[in-house]
């Protein structure tokens, strides 16, 4: 095993405390699935599960197909944020890591770990693979808080009463995009702010690497500053392609979404609809949950219950969603892994770490 293989390996390995509190969050989504979820629709499962059985095998396909469809356009972005990335790898990557963060106890952690490891596998450098993990993932987040911005303004454009969950969503989204948004800007154009979060974060970490023998000596004002050099150059190179990514990637899950009310027989407004999705996406931001399973799904109800849905309806449809959004990750994480093992490994290329590198011959877009 090399040096590297070895960083791979041990990048991630879940201690005591992280399985404990993995283990938690999988009793308590339990609960929240099979005790609390019915209490916020205000129905019973075997309400939702007759409703369930009206639903015809094309209509299951249909929402199979859309969600692969919402997930392809999710490589844009991260092609967009690694260049030479195929987008055939960004999906098998985007499917290991989702299922992975979604099973694993520590969650958003052993996301990242494998993600890391799959990039490494193809020959990116480490300082490329930080970049784009840091770039997305305030694509992600930015997107999530607008969406409950946009769902309000489309309230208040339709006109009615508003659910408190919604305007409480909206402001919520509001106030945390723009914050976000302000210093994501902020850092990238002011290399004065950049050395000043820098700063920050080595008062913070110093007692932190002063315990780590391989850290002392670590700068993390430097690391920033190299940091906010290579973002600068990604975004400004493929934010369009990024955002299209993105957007495109919501447009299609608030489709599924739709689709799955729909063949549940549950019929509203696009206002509403796109409210209770907007909510549901929101709430994916909060981990205490293997996924948010359960915490997301009682957002969306809450909401749709709200605007007058049907509740054995509207858990029904929601639960479609969550089906294939949660659930259909695990033999679809399984393929991606198979994939994965079966690519075609290359050397990591940390002497070429500047942005539009192709590591390993491969070619951007392949």
């Amino acid at each position: 095993m090399t040096e590297d293989d070895s960083v791979v390996h041990t990048l991630w390995r879940p201690n005591r405390k992280q399985i404990v509190q993995g283990v938690l969050g999988m009793f308590l989504a339990i609960v929240l699935v099979v005790w609390w979820l019915p209490r916020i629709a205000q129905t019973t499962w075997s309400a939702v599960f007759d409703t369930l059985g009206h639903v015809g095998f094309a209509s299951v396909l249909t929402l199979f197909g859309l969600m692969c469809l919402g997930l392809w356009t999710y490589t844009f972005t991260l092609t967009g944020s690694l260049p030479g990335l195929g987008h055939v790898q960004a999906l098998i990557a985007n499917l290991c890591g989702s299922s992975a963060g979604n099973l694993v106890p520590g969650g958003g952690a052993a996301g990242v770990a494998v993600t890391y490891a799959a990039f490494r596998s193809w020959g990116f450098s480490r300082r490329d693979i930080s970049t784009s993990i840091i770039v997305t993932g305030v694509w992600n987040l930015l997107a999530r808080m607008i969406l409950p911005v946009t769902a309000l303004i489309a309230l208040l454009v339709s006109g009615g009463d508003l659910p408190v969950a919604v305007v409480r969503g909206g402001f919520i989204g509001a106030i945390a995009g723009l914050a976000l948004l302000t210093l994501f800007i902020a850092a990238l154009a002011s290399e004065r702010v950049t050395c000043a979060i820098g700063r920050a974060l080595t008062r913070v970490l110093r007692p932190l690497l002063r315990r780590m023998t391989s850290a002392r000596d670590v700068a993390i004002d430097e690391l920033i500053t190299d940091l906010r050099v290579r973002i600068v150059g990604v975004v400004r190179q493929f934010w369009l392609k990024m955002t299209f990514g993105i957007i495109a990637f919501f447009v299609v899950f608030y489709l599924l979404f739709w689709q799955s009310m729909h063949v549940v027989g549950l019929q509203l407004p696009f206002s509403h609809m796109f409210a209770a999705y907007a909510v549901g996406r929101l709430l994916t931001a909060i981990g205490i949950t293997p996924g948010g399973v359960g915490v997301t799904e009682g957002g969306a109800v809450a909401v749709l219950v709200a605007f007058g849905a049907d509740p054995a309806q509207a858990l029904s449809g929601t639960v479609l969603f969550s089906l294939n959004t949660h659930v259909m990750e695990v033999p679809l994480g399984t393929l991606a892994y198979l994939g994965w093992a079966a690519s075609k490994k290359t050397a990591p290329t940390d002497g070429a770490d500047h942005a539009g590198a192709s590591p390993g011959g491969l070619a951007p877009g392949v």
